[in-house]
């Protein structure tokens, strides 16, 4: 009952979350306090923390079973929005795919391959967050303009950008097996007592960890087996067909992209695999408490010295929005989000993010104007002396 009472709740509030709304995170924390009573119904505890409460396995099971009701439907619900209020077409990957593949998708604005100007990439974490999420746990417990990257699609298309939105995590689906009929071993009345208490030990451990399995994951009752993706079976190979499939293709002279978390990683390893072509095409990268390691990911020099003048990593910190923090790794400058939250990075840097976008944009005009000027210049001294 409860879960048909939230599902009514969150699809009234979100919608009417859903408009345009001005402003960053400053201006929502009314609209935060109101949606997390709502949801909760009154209680202060949030869902996760309601189900370690519970003190007998088959609560605990009807409560996991709720919660993957309410991601279902939150999956679901931001795929919706994203069409009907951002006006994002889903794309299906592969693009040659035959109908009974095995197939993933990503979102994108209807001029993203077009815009002749810019272009902004979204990349979520990694986990169970699904294309337009940034974290599920700030939608159930803040709201959507937290826990989705709905606020960035919004605005980007506002200030011109086109849009694609990556679906890292999107990389097999998931089947029944078939079922083989197993003859149980005939027992043998002459094995040690040892040996059979063993293998009654080893029998029992498979039982009991089945047995919390099914309240683990109580929609997987049944065996299944992972099909992955054609050339989408990874967060890094799903980038990569993405960028050589759209983003390589796209009519923007000026590519940015926002990465969170595991998305970061997943760009440097896209910036390694596709340097020049890359390096020709994006002007600016933000970066949200990004796990790149770029000792680990062996990024060269050349790599490096990109990332120092194009990608800015706004971390989890106590420090105020935008303050400078210290880092070993000499791959980017490091600032503060504004929060110790790790989820909370890519909001509460909202701004600071497009306002560096901004920035970066108005440098690469004014070098394109230099160049312009110089090569106008130029063409004009050759002229002369032709004459």
């Amino acid at each position: 009952m409860r879960v048909y009472l939230v599902v009514s709740i969150i699809s009234t509030v979100w919608i009417a979350m859903a408009q345009n709304q001005p402003g960053g995170p400053e201006e929502k924390d009314k609209a935060s306090t109101a949606l997390k009573a709502d949801i909760r119904g009154g209680e202060t505890d949030s869902f996760e923390e309601t189900g370690r409460q519970q003190k007998d396995m088959d609560r605990l099971g009807d409560s996991a079973k709720n919660w993957q009701m309410e991601y279902n439907i939150i999956t679901h619900f931001v795929y919706e929005l994203l069409e009907k209020e951002c006006h994002l077409k889903k794309v299906y990957l592969p693009v040659d795919a035959t109908e009974d593949e095995p197939k993933s998708f990503i979102f994108m604005s209807e001029d993203a391959i077009t815009n002749p100007n810019k272009l902004m990439v979204l990349i979520h974490g990694s986990g169970v967050v699904r294309v337009g999420q940034w974290a599920r746990r700030l939608i159930i417990n803040e709201d959507l303009d937290s826990g989705t990257q709905i606020p960035f699609i919004k605005r980007a298309m506002n200030e011109g950008y086109g849009v694609i939105v990556l679906n890292t995590n999107e990389n097999y689906v998931e089947v029944e097996k078939s079922k083989k009929q197993v003859q149980p071993p005939a027992s043998d009345t002459d094995e040690p007592a040892e040996k059979k208490k063993k293998d009654d030990s080893q029998k029992e451990t498979i039982k009991r960890r089945d047995f919390y399995e099914k309240y683990r994951n109580p929609q997987k009752e049944k065996e299944t087996k992972h099909i992955p993706i054609r050339d989408n079976s990874t967060p890094e190979e799903h980038t990569l067909y993405v960028w050589d499939h759209f983003i390589s293709r796209s009519s923007a002279k000026n590519v940015v992209f926002v990465a969170h978390s595991y998305g970061g990683l997943v760009f440097v390893e896209l910036m390694i695999h596709r340097e020049a072509e890359v390096k020709s095409k994006v002007i600016s990268v933000a970066l949200t408490d990004s796990v790149h390691n770029v000792w680990h990911q062996d990024a060269g020099k050349s790599v490096l010295d990109w990332m120092q003048e194009h990608c800015r990593n706004w971390v989890s910190s106590s420090e105020p929005l935008d303050t400078p923090v210290e880092f070993m790794l000499p791959d980017c400058p490091r600032v503060s989000a504004g929060t110790e939250r790790h989820e909370l990075t890519s909001w509460k840097s909202f701004n600071s993010i497009f306002k560096y976008f901004t920035q970066a944009l108005e440098a690469q005009n004014t070098e394109a104007k230099s160049k312009s000027t110089v090569t106008t210049r130029s063409s004009h001294r050759k002229k002369s002396e032709e004459l």
